[in-house]
This record gives C-alpha cells, structure tokens and sequence, in this order.
C-alpha cells in the first residue's frame, strides 16, 4: 500500500507551523496511543504513522527534503525511518509535555502532587425566621489537622523526610510501554520524591491526626433552601504541606406554617368570609418580620385575589432590599347555618339580580349558546 501523503496524515497545510505539526500529532497520539485501544491493530497503525509524519516533518531538513521530493526522498536508506518507525526525531520532549494523559508524568523538574487536604461537608437546617434575619452558629465536625509534634512532616521532631529510595527523588519513574517509554508517578512517594525513614510516633509518619473541629459560622441573611457556602481552608489539612481542603456547608430551610417561598417572594393565603368579600373590610397579616400589616380588601373582591405588600419578602442575597409579599385571599363558605342565617340568605338570593355576578351571567349564555347549537 502506498504511503500517504505526510501532511494528509497529520490533517495540516504545508504551511503549517512547528507549534501547528506539535499540536496535530499530540492530538493523535492521543487518540489512537495503545493504552487506550489495546489489541487495536488499525489505531495502533495510525499511532506509528502520525509518528513517522511528525518525525521528518518536525526536522527543518528533512521537511525540506520532503517537500522537494516526497517519500523517495527516505527511500533506500536515505536518512528515513530510524528509531522504529518515527523518522529519527527525538521525541522526549513530546512525551513529557504530554503523556501524563497516560502515566501521570510532567514536562520537567520534580512532579507536583496533589497533596491538598480533602474537602468537607456539613448539613445545616435552620428556620425560615432565621434564613430572614442571617444567624451566628457554632457547628463542630470531625476532620484532620496538621500534627502539631512533627509541624505536618511525618517525621520526629529532628529530622527530615529522605529522598525516595524507588525514583530518586524525582517522583517519576519510567516504564517500558512496547516500543517507547512512559514516565509515571512514583508509586512509592505518590511524586512527592520523598520517604518517611523515622516517623512521628503521634501521627504515624502521616503528618495529620484525627480531630474534632469547633467553628463559628456566619449565615447570611437571605439564604434559600438548597445555598452551598464554602468555607475555603476549614476542611481537613493537607499533607506534606500541602493546602488544607475546604468545608462546604449545605443550608436546609425548613419550611414555615404560614408562609410559602419562591426566591426572594413569600406568598400567604388569607381566609375570610362571604360577607367581608362582598362588603369589604380590612385583614391585620402577620409579616416574616415578626410585624403586622394592615390591607383593605374592596367591596366585591373575588375568591384567589392576590395583594402585594412591597418590600415585604425575603432579603436579596446578594445585592439590597427585599422581595415581596403576596397575600392571598380565599373566601370560605358557610357551615352548619343556623335557622336565622338560611333565611337572610334565602331572602338575599331572591332579591339577587344579574348585575351582582357578572361571572355567573356569563356562563350561562355561553351553555344556552352552546346547548342551542
């Protein structure tokens, strides 16, 4: 089979530039890398190929020669295919800069790990009164904290962490993976490049020690039901100096005998009585606040009609003022009359006409309209 064209297979332009030809074969090795399509014979192919492309294309002369000739140009012995198949580049660099996607290795120097302190959580409930107001509370949790006899180093007081006896200190280790080699975490040191030879007898030569925390905390005013706060640095300590994780308290709102919420809105249904609906009246409310507030419901005021109090809500959380209050009002139909109320409505309904109930008229026209029909 023919080879394919160089350029074809790294899908760039022969203008393309080094950095252009580097990105396009990362992302093919990448791809088709053996590790992740194991007995994978075609990736594998493609792997090889890319690798053969990039190493004459990433040589200046023979890019040059390439251009000039094509593949004759490597034909017989011609400065071609050294190294298994990659053109005769060295690709150390390539490989540090990108197979940590496979074994965890970095560009250069020590290998930086990940010692940074676990994150925690913490469940918090508290009323709707309180998620008005904001709060102060103390809350205690079990976490780790840096031992205080070896400052978090794991070794006895006077001495020190030796380098690591697996990779030198240099946190990586290197493997032979078929037809090239990968660099890895150390798994002796996890990459620190360090080894514990005389732990600290209080915490083990782990350098954290299981403790019970006490905290004051601080809940905002307006904080709904569901509010993740963090609370960066409280969660468990690191290790080996590494930065202590972060306590995420989760905020569960309780949910109130009068008042409904939607943001920063409260909503309140409101009973009142046919006669008070028809004649009007003014309703006292209770408030979120611990207040009252007066409202003047209107003659004729129909059952589900919505007042809005401004300002009456909740607090913004993040900004000023607050939201609003809607109350509702539901009026109630009469139980159990007695003698003298039946009458006074029964007189009442005879004297009804239709102006009083507009609804009622028009429904009817609409039935007789349709039973006509």
């Amino acid at each position: 089979m023919a080879k394919r064209d160089f350029y074809d297979v790294l899908g760039v332009s022969k203008n393309a530039s080094p950095e252009e030809l580097k990105s396009a074969y990362r992302k093919l090795a990448v791809k088709h890398h053996p590790d992740k399509n194991p007995d994978d014979k075609a990736s594998e192919d493609k792997f090889k190929e890319a690798g053969e492309a990039y190493g004459i294309l990433s040589d200046k002369e023979k890019k040059q020669n390439y251009d000039n000739f094509g593949h004759a140009a490597f034909e017989g012995g011609g400065g071609g295919r050294q190294g298994g198949g990659f053109g005769g580049a060295d690709f150390s660099d390539i490989f540090e800069d990108f197979f940590g996607d496979f074994g965890g290795g970095q560009s250069s120097g020590r290998r930086k790990t990940n010692n940074r302190g676990s994150d925690l959580r913490y469940d918090l409930s508290i009323t709707l009164k309180e998620a008005y107001e904001g709060k102060k509370q103390d809350i205690k949790f079990s976490t780790t904290e840096k031992c205080s006899t070896c400052k978090g180093n794991g070794s006895k007081p006077g001495h020190s962490p030796g380098r690591c006896t697996v990779c030198g200190g240099n946190g990586k280790v290197r493997s032979n993976q078929g037809f090239f080699t990968v660099q890895q975490t150390c798994p002796q040191c996890a990459g620190s490049g360090e080894e514990i030879t005389n732990p600290c007898t209080d915490c083990n030569g782990q350098g954290n020690k299981q403790a019970s925390k006490k905290i004051s905390v601080t809940i905002p005013k307006g904080v709904d039901d569901g509010t993740r706060i963090r609370l960066a640095g409280k969660g468990e300590a690191g290790s080996k100096g590494g930065a202590s994780g972060d306590l995420y308290l989760f905020i569960n709102v309780h949910s109130h005998d009068l008042f409904k919420r939607s943001d920063e809105n409260l909503f309140f249904e409101f009973p009142i009585s046919i006669a008070d609906a028809a004649l009007g009246t003014t309703i006292e409310i209770p408030t979120i606040d611990g207040g009252k507030a007066k409202i003047k419901i209107p003659d004729g005021t129909q059952n589900g009609k919505q007042f809005r109090l401004k300002g009456k809500g909740m607090p913004y959380m993040r900004g000023s003022g607050n939201g609003d209050l809607y109350v509702q009002v539901n009026t109630e139909v009469p139980i159990s009359l007695n003698k003298e109320q039946k009458e006074l409505l029964e007189k009442f309904r005879k004297i009804e006409n239709e102006k009083s109930n507009p609804s009622i008229k028009q429904f009817f026209q609409k039935a007789k309209s349709f039973w006509k029909n």
